[in-house]
Order: structure tokens, then sequence, then C-alpha cells
């Protein structure tokens, strides 16, 4: 969640800038990313937290 807040915000405001209507568009890109990123996480969770594992203990 705190991810897909602070991509969506960031990402709104270098293409849009930070005039007047931001929070809505920034709300708009909020709602079409946070049900995608909850699905990738669904998906793929498991398998990333798997691979950082291995990554972090390799010796």
């Amino acid at each position: 969640m705190l991810m897909v807040t602070l991509m969506t915000a960031v990402i709104t405001a270098v293409n849009t800038g930070m005039s007047a209507g931001f929070l809505g568009r920034w709300a708009g890109a909020f709602v079409v990313a946070w049900p995608i990123a909850f699905v990738i996480i669904l998906l793929f969770g498991r398998r990333v937290a798997q691979l950082s594992t291995r990554l972090c203990s390799l010796d």
C-alpha cells in the first residue's frame, strides 16, 4: 500500500505537476494501480520472498 501510494504520487507529480487538481489525478492513478499491485503480490509474493531469502543467504 505504501509503495503504491508513493509511486502514484511521484509519477503523477512528474507527469502532470503539482498544479490544481493534483489530488484528483493522483487519486485516479491510485485507484487503478492499487488493485493491480494487490493481484501481483498475491501471484508473485511468495516466489519473490523465496528468491530474496536465497539471495540474502548466499555465502
